[in-house]
């Protein structure tokens, strides 16, 4: 149990390069948060024109964007039991929403024959289908599973507590979005349809649609939704990324000055504080919640991938800690870096142009903060140890650009996949194998180069 877990877990399984290059992947997406924001302002749009207009904030919406912002930090600036209340409050009202959306769409009629007309199952292919999967926002649509795993440093039982959530969190929104996803695809009129489900471009799809059946009721609470929705979001994002920020302190990635917890509320505050001016500044140059969405799910897909061999490497260690109660971990472990691997290729050339070299600007952060923070292993040993994520980054990046994703086609289909698959496999035993050296390594030293070793002693937050 660890609060910022999924930061933490790479650095004591795979060393400082790793943990220093996820932590910095981490950091960038607290832009998360950012993409929330912006979609608020989107749908605040229907009552307040004027703040958000071709598909980016105004000037004017950027001035509420930010007070939306400052609003969230301050709500999580005071108890944790105080987040909790409203978390379950908004929970409510976020799942009785697509419900009554789900009912009410079915109930207006049925367009039989959906999968075979217009173009059949996949009418432009599978690789717009594959596409989405990350850019597209579905990544980062079940994002939400993440919250239980960094907040485990706070919570009861953790062992019992965090699996039910995570894998509870998974099923209900993979049921939710696919209940949501059959309601449109049946109930979209056959008059919309003319030019094929290429014709069909709603700014807002569930609003819009309720509007064409003559559901004005439900129009409005969509509206109204799509409002306090991703303001719950936002405020989740904002309690979990100060977990982030304050385990990337510990981990050296940032000054340890991020650690101080306040001892009364147990809040990370100057965590909040730094992470309301990197939700700002993602506000600045991106304005729209999609652009912001499509780079974020490459982020967090990258963060799954070194949780996969973090996860495989307490499993492979002989000394081991308590990673093989998991059933079926040694088999799931590489599949899910390989399927990671593939989210990420597939969402395509024009994301991954930005969002990978991003990912490795963290390099320099790594050799700026390493003199103080790397308790004497010596530069050459850590870059020995993490060289299969920088590899594996670079390698991928130059897969996007040869393959069809978006890329120069030089790599046609399906053999682009099946290639970062046989890649993402290959780097995945590598990366384990040099994780189980870094733990043998780390015990010889007398515990000096495991993470926390260096570290001043401090309150975590507090449950």
């Amino acid at each position: 149990p660890e609060g910022g877990g999924t930061v933490r877990w790479p650095l004591y399984a795979t060393g400082r390069l790793v943990g220093t290059l996820i932590g910095w992947s981490v950091l960038l997406s607290v832009g998360g948060t950012a993409a929330e924001i912006s979609a608020i302002m989107q749908y605040a749009g229907h009552y307040l024109p004027g703040i958000y207009r071709g598909g980016s904030l105004t000037a004017a919406g950027l001035g509420v964007a930010a007070a939306l912002s400052i609003v969230l930090t301050v709500l999580n600036w005071f108890a944790v039991r105080l987040f909790a209340r409203l978390n379950n409050l908004l929970s409510v009202f976020k799942i009785a929403v697509p419900v009554v959306t789900v009912v009410a769409l079915l109930a207006s009629g049925w367009h039989a024959g959906r999968l075979t007309d217009h173009g059949g199952f996949a009418p432009y292919g599978y690789a717009a289908c594959l596409s989405a999967l990350a850019g597209g926002g579905i990544v980062y649509s079940v994002n939400g599973f993440q919250a239980p795993l960094d907040f485990s440093g706070e919570t009861r039982d953790p062992r019992r507590t965090v699996p039910a959530a995570v894998l509870t969190g998974i099923a209900l929104a993979v049921a939710m979005y696919l209940a949501l996803q059959v309601a449109f695809l049946f109930t979209v009129p056959e008059g919309a349809l003319g030019h094929g489900w290429h014709g069909v471009d709603f700014d807002s799809p569930f609003g819009q649609l309720a509007l064409l059946l003559n559901l004005h009721w439900l129009s409005v609470l969509l509206y109204a939704d799509a409002v306090v929705s991703p303001g719950g979001s936002a405020y989740v994002g904002v309690a979990l990324d100060a977990r982030h920020t304050y385990a990337l302190a510990k981990n050296g990635t940032l000054p340890r000055w991020f650690m101080a917890v306040e001892p009364r509320s147990g809040i990370p505050r100057r965590a909040l504080v730094l992470n309301l001016a990197v939700i700002v500044v993602f506000l600045l140059p991106f304005g729209g919640w999609q652009h912001i969405v499509s780079v974020m799910g490459d982020m967090y897909l990258l963060t799954y991938a070194a949780s996969a061999v973090a996860a495989a490497v307490f499993l492979a260690d002989p000394d081991g800690g308590t990673a093989g109660w998991v059933p079926g971990l040694r088999w799931i472990a590489p599949v899910s870096f390989t399927v990671a691997a593939e989210f990420v290729y597939w969402s395509g050339w024009h994301d991954l142009r930005l969002a990978l070299p991003l990912v490795l600007a963290g390099l320099l952060v790594f050799l700026a903060m390493h003199r103080g923070a790397m308790a004497g292993r010596p530069l050459a040993a850590e870059l020995r140890t993490g060289a299969w994520l920088v590899v594996f980054l670079a390698l991928l990046t130059l897969l996007s650009w040869l393959g069809s994703f978006g890329g120069s086609g030089r790599l046609p289909a399906p053999w682009d996949s099946l290639t970062v698959a046989a890649f993402a496999f290959a780097v995945f035993f590598w990366a384990v194998r040099s994780g189980t050296g870094w733990l043998r390594e780390s015990r010889r030293m007398g515990g000096g180069a495991l993470p926390g070793a260096a570290s001043p002693p401090g309150p975590s937050p507090r449950p």
